[in-house]
């Protein structure tokens, strides 16, 4: 039956340890973390076979438990076992994490000898096994429990310190947005998506909270269903609103308020910190447009057009915009021809370079390669990789829009008015291809 018993971290360290078979060794141990734990490549299966021994592991947070055998076993019960292990540690001690483990490991060893029996399961009832082991868990809190706790008892804020003062105060917001996405060389887009961040910077006197709202599509389209429902029967023009996908924020923001009213009410670190992090999938709205045309001429000679749109509004002007053109590996010279910016050969990269230092909305920009290849025998064809583009243009390509910005510091005298406010957006490339 089962050779043995570990509980292993995340870094392969045994927190726990059971042999009940002389046919498991040492070094099996050291194997299981080797070839799973360390494993370079993702492992799939709950299974891992190993020198003849057999390793059935569960993963749980940042925990391994394992039953290493040598027989040929019934896995299902195994697994059953492993899981009713798990559920009997929840059950004495809450959380299954390395700190609970470590501080209830002689409570584990009491429940692992009446679990298993020279490896042979036997009582895993929580409800019998509480009647003749009564020792009660000890409980580990988490980092945000023991946050909560502090500020009840203490009143304290962790992240910022009392008695800051600023002559002026300010308060930077910069909407950071990297636009991904993957398009055929008609047009269609293949996939799509913008990671963003709101990164703030905070100089303000005392304890402000600070009040930040955008457009989210949940707020735009209660407002509408409210506006439709106006007294004179008039729909109201819909706003637009973004779809996010998920989110995460800083310590600092009140979780409670955002889920309730979708406003994200906070007081601020002093000087910089990231805000949120988000993602969106929906309405995007792309910078830039690559339009591709490859023609081969014979077997010696190719030439690639690409035409370069800008979408944005023509008031806005995109920087650092370059395009790279792969070429074939059996490229012997090339000639080019670009009516905007510059571009030239890179042999080593095997691709031409095309920069653009500022380019106004609503523009269009053409380059023209004329390829002299080496002759080759081999009949196989060039696999074309994508042409990809690198960029920032001064606006987010998801659609976010800061609605308000508020500043509330009753005990000191300066009001929402008088706090000066700066925000930003920019919108940068992430991997932004296009298939020729």
């Amino acid at each position: 039956m089962i050779g043995g018993l570990f509980i292993y971290n995340h870094k392969g360290e045994i927190l726990i340890s059971r042999i009940y078979r002389d046919d498991i060794a040492r070094n099996a141990v050291d194997a299981f973390r080797v070839n799973v734990i360390h494993a370079r490549s993702q492992i799939r299966s709950p299974v891992t076979n190993i020198a003849r021994t057999s390793f059935f592991h569960l993963k749980k947070a940042n925990i391994w438990i394992t039953a290493v055998t040598r027989q040929n076993v019934n896995a299902a019960m195994v697994f059953e076992m492993l899981h009713k292990t798990l559920a009997l540690m929840t059950s004495y001690f809450g959380k299954v994490s390395e700190e609970a483990i470590k501080s209830n490991f002689v409570l584990i060893y009491e429940l692992l000898d009446e679990i298993l029996d020279f490896g042979y399961p036997q009582k895993t009832d929580s409800g019998i096994l509480k009647t003749f082991i009564t020792q009660q868990g000890i409980k580990t809190t988490s980092a945000e429990e023991q946050t909560k706790i502090t500020n009840q008892v203490t009143g304290q804020i962790g992240w910022r310190r009392e008695g800051i003062k600023y002559r002026r105060n300010e308060l930077f917001l910069d909407v950071l947005e990297n636009v991904n996405l993957l398009m055929n060389a008609q047009g269609k887009v293949l996939s799509a998506h913008v990671s963003g961040r709101v990164v703030m910077r905070s100089y303000l006197s005392g304890m402000p909270e600070c009040k930040f709202g955008m457009n989210d599509k949940i707020i735009t389209d209660n407002k509408d269903k409210d506006n439709n429902n106006t007294s004179d029967g008039v729909a109201k023009k819909k706003n637009a609103g973004i779809a996010i996908d998920d989110c995460t924020f800083h310590q600092c923001v009140k979780l409670s308020k955002f889920e309730t009213e979708r406003s994200i009410s906070f007081i601020p670190p002093d000087g910089e910190f990231e805000l949120m992090r988000y993602r969106t999938t929906k309405d995007i709205s792309f910078p830039f447009r690559i339009i591709p045309l490859v023609r081969e001429i014979g077997k010696t000679k190719m030439e690639i057009k690409v035409v370069l749109k800008s979408n944005y509004r023509p008031a806005l002007l995109g920087q650092k915009i370059e395009v790279k053109i792969p070429t074939p590996q059996t490229t012997a010279g090339v000639n080019l021809f670009c009516n905007k910016g510059r571009s030239k050969y890179k042999s080593s990269d095997n691709a031409v370079v095309w920069r653009i230092k500022r380019m106004a909305g609503l523009k269009e920009a053409q380059l023209t390669a004329e390829i002299e290849l080496l002759p080759s025998t081999e009949n196989r064809k060039w696999q074309r990789p994508p042409i990809s583009m690198n960029f920032e243009v001064p606006y987010a390509p998801s659609g976010l829009k800061v609605r308000y910005l508020k500043v509330f510091e009753p005990k000191l005298n300066y009001s929402d008015h008088e706090t000066v406010k700066w925000v930003r957006y920019i919108g940068r490339s992430g991997l932004y291809e296009t298939r020729s």
